[in-house]
């Protein structure tokens, strides 16, 4: 590990195998980011032509989410080949030619890997659904015998988390796991075969030169599959949510200890490249847990969910900030945060939400029950990114959230693409409001997406947050974004905070080891702004005085 003192600023140069510490990294959903053929699906060539976007908003990577060949069961995490590149999407020389740019602007790429299922369509799954019972290719996947008298009732009471039995029936009669859609079969990772393809797979995107992967629902790949499988029970529709209640590890299907050994095996393979591969698990665990995933032999890294999950409140998120950054010292690891990504919805429209707010019956309600203020989200959702970039670790920002869009709520039920919608049996409407296509220029058929329409239809309103309205406009989110990243490199030191002292009620305020200060007011009322040069206000100062939903960066 590269030796640092305090007041050293990082090097997030390509020699640095600590990188990764205190990097921005972007989050690209490939399939509503930039589409160049004109299909109306955002591609690898599309990304490649914007990734001047990304170096000229100071990115430091650019995390891709599935870009594998998929039958979009599940938005791409349902899998067809862990080693290819969706062909409605490009080529493996498409690839190439998007990794080589971004090495040239200087920024990383970070693949997402999706180890716990493939698709239904994977020639394995398809191999074990012709071999039958017993088969070596039915072991590669978790394949049981029902209960009842003809074996009519699944294995076990598990529950998929998109809502129904996580079990599936097949013409012959057995059941194979899947924990999201049936489309998206789980692997069987005791299984050594299994095992030895990841590691291949590894290799595969690492030799192409991807500088790190994020580890699709990282906890889930080991299960307690001795015989009889065991029912969940009380324990919880999905279990996640119980794991605080439970002895660590016990879970039939989540957070099992078994999980440590598989990374473990997999930082081997990282560690064998120059620099190291980084990686970051997506583990919905509680805080003690997730320690173990971010440990040095392991991932390295953990997404910090806590962090996204508390609402707009001093107390919680001071909090959450403790824990997190005290998680992270225990692993060896720096923190992460992040407020928006593919799954939840965006942080300019939730964070204004009143506490409490069921979210999906407000996206059921197309976003009027209750009404969202875009105005006061914006501002809210300006203050709460310069509090996350002032924070020691690494920011996830979510594509679009530079430009301060929000959700789009009202998305009509005939359009949706997520499989939760249908799973649900149409109860909860999923996560496609926050992954319609990107708006870059104020006008055309997608506000610039791309030559034809968009996938999902954009709003009107998409364009006066386009990447044209706001470009060199004083003031705009997308040039405070970029004020940020710009001022965050030159101020990073360290990876502490220290807490301010007798500040007023509602309002968070700490120093960085630099000497540099972030002051945040989420109270209802302005507040006096303390002394010291302002630096970056996410909202125009008014006289000594800092307002509600305003944070400040101080010198």
């Amino acid at each position: 590990m590269t030796d640092r003192t305090d007041d050293a600023p990082p090097d997030l140069s390509s020699r640095d195998p600590d990188w990764w510490r205190q990097a921005v990294v972007y989050q690209v959903y490939p399939r509503s980011f930039a589409d160049a053929d004109g299909d109306g699906l955002g591609d690898i060539r599309g990304i490649t032509r914007r990734l001047t976007h990304l170096a000229g908003l100071g990115a430091d990577a650019v995390w891709l989410s599935p870009f594998y060949p998929s039958e979009l069961a599940d938005g791409g995490y349902d899998v067809a080949d862990h080693r290819d590149v969706d062909p409605r999407l490009g080529t493996l020389d498409d690839f190439d030619a998007l990794v080589a740019e971004a090495h040239r602007l200087g920024l990383k790429v970070i693949a997402d890997i999706v180890p716990n299922h493939s698709s239904h369509r994977h020639r394995w799954f398809q191999e074990a659904l012709r071999a039958g019972p017993g088969s070596a290719a039915r072991a590669r996947y978790v394949f049981r015998d029902g209960r009842g008298e003809r074996g009519e009732l699944p294995p076990t009471d598990w529950q998929s988390v998109f809502g129904g039995s996580a079990w599936r029936r097949v013409p012959d009669g057995q059941w194979y796991l899947h924990l999201f859609a049936p489309e998206q079969p789980d692997f069987d990772w005791s299984n050594e075969e299994v095992r030895a393809d990841f590691r291949t797979t590894l290799r595969f995107w690492s030799d192409r030169g991807v500088d790190g992967f994020r580890v699709d629902v990282a906890h889930a790949l080991v299960k307690d599959l001795d015989e009889p499988l065991r029912d969940v029970g009380d324990i919880g529709v999905t279990g996640e949510d119980a794991l605080p209640r439970l002895e660590p590890g016990s879970h039939p299907y989540w957070d099992r200890d078994g999980v440590h050994e598989i990374y473990r095996d997999w930082r081997k393979i990282f560690d064998a490249y120059s620099p190291p591969r980084t990686a970051v698990a997506e583990a919905w665990v509680p805080d003690a847990r997730r320690a173990l995933y971010a440990r040095p032999d392991e991932l390295g890294q953990a997404f910090n969910f806590e962090y996204l999950q508390t609402g707009w409140d001093a107390d919680g998120l001071r909090a959450a900030i403790a824990a997190s950054l005290a998680t992270a010292r225990a692993a060896g690891a720096s923190a992460t945060w992040v407020l928006s990504n593919h799954d939840v919805v965006r942080h300019a429209s939730r964070l204004v939400l009143p506490p409490g707010t069921d979210e999906n019956a407000w996206l059921l309600a197309g976003g009027r029950a209750p009404a969202v203020d875009p105005a006061a989200g914006l501002r809210r959702a300006r203050a709460a990114t310069l509090l996350m970039l002032a924070l020691p670790g690494s920011a996830y920002l979510y594509q679009g959230e530079e430009l301060g869009l929000p959700e789009v709520a009202d998305l009509p039920t005939e359009v949706l693409q997520d499989p939760v919608w249908e799973q649900t049996g149409r109860v909860r409407k999923g996560r496609d409001g926050c992954r319609v296509p990107l708006p870059w220029t104020t006008t055309g058929p997608s506000y610039g997406f791309g030559p034809g329409g968009s996938w999902l239809p954009q709003p009107p309103s998409f364009a006066a947050y386009a990447v044209q309205a706001q470009d060199g406009v004083e003031g705009s989110t997308l040039e405070l974004y970029r004020t940020a990243l710009r001022l965050r490199r030159k101020l990073l030191a360290g990876e502490s905070l220290t807490w301010t002292q007798d500040t007023p009620a509602g309002v968070l305020a700490f120093a960085r080891s630099a000497g540099w200060r972030c002051v945040t007011n989420l109270s209802d009322g302005p507040v006096p702004l303390p002394p010291g040069e302002v630096l970056l206000s996410s909202a125009p100062p008014t006289g000594d005085r800092l307002e509600p939903d305003t944070t400040v960066w101080l010198a």
